[in-house]
């Protein structure tokens, strides 16, 4: 019997150069077609090969461009490897008894146009509901998705009626947020970077009021035109200078969930916060939290986001660009804030 011919392709990839000091460059990358991918597994493994439809670009990435791995979670990249990331994929060829070819799936992969995957049981979820966008499972529908409800609901625990500040509120995770905020019957206002990015806050997402931060020259003055009576929740995206802010705002046994502090993420000394005396005054609680935390709540999470969706009940914003050259140019443009919503590479056509 003839040996099954293996297919091997050219691959083209976003390769991660060297390690980073400062705010990402697009020149901390480059895309390499040089490289060869067989789109079959590999015997003796339970790997599968996958066809990259749409990465994700999020802030968490720059902490993966230092020398330095976080609590064993996040491992750097390595120069001269392609960065990784989250993405939405099609199986090409699997050996994964859980996988079939021709599955749509969403996880962890390769920023190139074919990637293979060691593990997939631990990278990868089956993606069951089609009938909405493909992408919206690199933001709504994953990751962003997951940490805006675990945020909100399970670290903040929310009740109806409080009030809740959200920065940089016009992102992935934070518009999703504050409508979370909404439909509980909550007062909610939020901080973006721009006139356009407010008012998308105000008029998309339904946020009660919203600020360009940047156009502040005092937050914590701000803060009490907003939040009079102070602020029961704070969802903290930003860190820093705001951060000290909203502790002086905030209600006795308020509750801030950590979700990023993006403000700090390209600098090589981060800002120090001055007003902690507050947590004990006030007897604020401060936690932080990644989205594996709530990992086995996604199927709970698919429940309430996905007839949200169906209904007309949550809005989302998705910034996409076309082709994965244009990778690297999309991801340094999250750290300046010019994108607007949730920030997606289109890799190949579904």
């Amino acid at each position: 019997m003839a040996a099954e011919r293996v297919v091997e392709v050219k691959n083209k990839q976003v390769l991660f150069k060297d390690y980073v000091r400062g705010f990402p460059k697009e020149s901390d990358m480059c895309i390499t077609t040089e490289k060869t991918i067989s789109l079959k597994v590999p015997e003796g493994t339970k790997g599968v090969v996958v066809k990259n439809l749409y990465l994700s670009c999020d802030p968490y990435m720059r902490n993966l461009m230092n020398k330095s791995e976080i609590d064993g979670f996040f491992s750097s990249y390595s120069p001269g490897s392609p960065i990784t990331g989250f993405g939405v994929a099609k199986v090409i060829d699997s050996r994964d008894p859980n996988l079939k070819n021709g599955d749509l799936v969403w996880g962890t992969t390769g920023w190139e146009e074919y990637t293979f995957i060691k593990e997939p049981a631990s990278a990868l979820f089956k993606i069951e509901h089609t009938d909405v966008p493909l992408s919206y499972y690199t933001g709504i529908l994953g990751m962003s998705g997951i940490t805006a409800y675990a945020g909100f609901h399970e670290v903040a625990k929310a009740k109806k009626g409080e009030k809740v500040f959200v920065s940089a509120a016009s992102g992935a995770v934070g518009q999703l947020v504050g409508q979370f905020a909404k439909l509980m019957g909550c007062y909610v206002v939020g901080c973006a970077g721009s006139t356009h990015k407010v008012d998308l806050l105000k008029h998309k997402f339904g946020y009660d009021n919203a600020f360009n931060y940047k156009e502040e020259h005092d937050l914590d003055a701000a803060l009490k035109r907003y939040f009079p009576e102070g602020i029961d929740i704070y969802f903290e995206n930003i860190g820093g200078k705001m951060l000290d802010a909203v502790l002086l705002n905030m209600r006795n046994f308020g509750r801030i969930a950590v979700c990023g502090m993006i403000s700090q993420y390209n600098l090589e000394n981060p800002e120090g916060v001055k007003n902690l005396m507050e947590i004990i005054y006030k007897r604020v609680r401060i936690k932080g939290f990644l989205y594996f935390d709530y990992l086995p709540q996604y199927s709970k999470v698919l429940e309430i986001i996905l007839p949200l969706i169906r209904e007309g009940k949550m809005k989302y914003i998705e910034d996409i660009v076309e082709g994965l050259e244009n990778g690297p140019a999309a991801l340094v443009a999250i750290f300046s804030g010019r994108n607007i919503g949730k920030q997606v590479i289109k890799v190949a056509q579904e």
